[in-house]
């Protein structure tokens, strides 16, 4: 008879403890993943949001463009009226902002032959960010 047979080892399987250890572990790994997947999908929608400003800046630059000799002036807060060209251009301009960017607004300044477009958003959600951002374009007329 071999001596392994005589002295039988103590540990023959995991113990309760270490398996509930290596739960705990597995818990805390996938809280950790989770916490990494919201923070994503709050920088993602972020990122969206500054996506939708950037075109939405550039949409109204290349309408002024097609519009050269129009004044499209525009200050924060204000809702443009009337039916000239210039007019519907700014009336879909700030209403696209407020449908696609929450409480968006925008405002354009001209200066002789430089156009500075800005666009305004709640962004709250995002991740460390302010209540109020804004993306801001200077251009060439």
């Amino acid at each position: 008879m071999s001596k392994s047979h005589l002295y039988p080892s103590k540990q023959t399987g995991f113990s309760l403890l270490e398996i509930l250890i290596s739960i705990v572990i597995l818990a805390i790994g996938l809280l950790g993943l989770a916490a990494l997947q919201t923070t994503s999908l709050k920088n993602n929608h972020s990122a969206q949001y500054r996506t939708t400003a950037t075109v939405s800046a550039y949409d109204i630059i290349d309408r002024m463009r097609l519009n050269p000799n129009a004044d499209y002036t525009l200050t924060l807060a204000t809702t443009p009226s009337g039916t000239s060209l210039k007019d519907i251009d700014l009336v879909e301009w700030i209403n696209n902002l407020a449908n696609e960017l929450p409480l968006g607004d925008g405002a354009i300044a001209i200066n002789g032959e430089i156009v500075t477009v800005t666009v305004q958003w709640d962004d709250s959600r995002g991740t460390g960010g302010n209540d109020k951002q804004s993306f801001i374009v200077r251009t060439e007329r």
